[in-house]
């Protein structure tokens, strides 16, 4: 169960996840320590609080149809009118290269330096708002390690409010594990890999949609952006677009057999992913080969550099056709700066890999506008 704290320097509410005795605030910096997790102060007892949570509501079931979804026990998200359209808006950011290992990509620090820019300069994200984590870092808590990449994806969602904006962004390598509990159409777990996870292990799909999408309140939308092999459903949302090369597309459903509800608390989650769960751009075992990292990333920028970013069926028929055209895209020439700076990151070349589309919802994808 999560634990909430003030921060002992801006007072900004932290989260404290199970086990945890510190946590460092993504806004000041400052460390805020709890001697006795146990004796970490909890939210203020009141009807609204008492009845998030009440276990009138199972957070592991979706909402009766029309139902106004209670406020999230994760973050206590007040009910109310519709949301300011222009809400917050946040990102978490996450380029691993694996340096001086034999897992080593290229690009992905690229890629994360150009994903910041454009969040930055094309949809107004305040650079204090963004959190990036990469292993040129000198600041240890900003390294991309199981834990940092853990308190940040906590730090993402942790005080999220109708109409804010939130986006995770993640260029590395991406795996599957065998589940055992029913939850997967596939029987695999999809996974991403943190600098460290050689020896702390991987980050596993129903971890990431504990932490970031079911806590997401009503008003509030968050979208993925996740380069990596195995990704189409690394998010475990219920809900999985496919798509033909003609463009025509229906939505597949990914709900687990067990029934276990992997919704959000009301809000809109979206993600765009490198391939399906079962692809990969190059086999990840000769990784003399380019892999699918940065691919993805380039041709999702692209798509919106070029105007193809009105609706979602818009930009991925453009990613698609980026991937499956990358080297005659490549010999026309740069676009744009930020596709310059892909490019001599040197993180495309000839892959193959088709991006995925999923939600917690089916939508009409080419009537639904985009935006961050």
């Amino acid at each position: 169960m999560l634990m909430l704290v003030d921060c002992s320097n801006c007072r900004t509410p932290l989260q404290l996840p199970p086990g945890v005795n510190s946590i460092r605030c993504a806004i000041c910096h400052a460390i805020t320590r709890i001697a006795d997790p146990r004796s970490a102060p909890h939210p203020p007892s009141s009807s609204h609080h008492s009845s998030a949570q009440s276990s009138s509501y199972n957070y592991n079931q979706p909402p009766p149809p029309n139902a106004v979804a209670p406020p999230s026990p994760y973050n206590h998200a007040p009910p109310g009118p519709p949301p300011n359209p222009h809400g917050r808006k946040r990102a978490l950011i996450c380029g691993i290269s694996y340096k001086h290992s034999v897992n080593e990509l290229k690009g992905c620090l690229n890629d994360a330096k150009c994903m910041k820019f454009m969040l930055m300069n094309r949809f107004r994200f305040p650079e204090s708002s963004i959190v990036m984590l990469n292993e040129e870092e000198a600041d240890p808590f900003k390294r991309p390690t199981k834990h940092n990449m853990r308190m940040a994806l906590y730090w993402l969602i942790q005080g999220c409010q109708p109409g804010d904006s939130l986006v995770f962004h993640y260029s590395g390598h991406g795996s599957q594990q065998r589940n055992y509990t029913g939850d997967e159409v596939d029987g695999f777990d999809e996974t991403l890999c943190p600098l460290d996870f050689e020896t702390q292990g991987m980050i596993v799909d129903d971890e990431i949609n504990a932490t970031i999408v079911k806590p997401l309140p009503r008003g509030a939308k968050l979208h993925a952006i996740i380069d990596a092999c195995h990704s189409g459903t690394v998010l475990d949302l219920p809900f999985l677009c496919r798509m033909d090369r003609y463009g025509k597309y229906i939505w597949e459903d990914h709900r687990p057999r067990s029934g276990t509800w992997k919704g959000t608390s009301g809000g809109e989650a979206v993600s765009f992913s490198g391939c399906d769960d079962n692809q990969t751009s190059a086999d990840t075992s000769a990784l003399s080969k380019i892999t699918s990292t940065g691919a993805m990333t380039y041709a999702f920028i692209q798509a919106i550099e070029r105007g193809h970013g009105n609706t979602y069926g818009h930009i991925l028929n453009a990613m698609r056709s980026t991937i499956r055209n990358t080297d005659s895209e490549i010999d026309g020439g740069l676009v744009t700066t930020l596709i310059g700076m892909l490019l001599t990151g040197g993180s495309v070349g000839g892959l193959r890999q088709e991006p995925q589309l999923s939600a917690n919802e089916p939508f009409d994808v080419y009537t639904k506008p985009f935006s961050l």
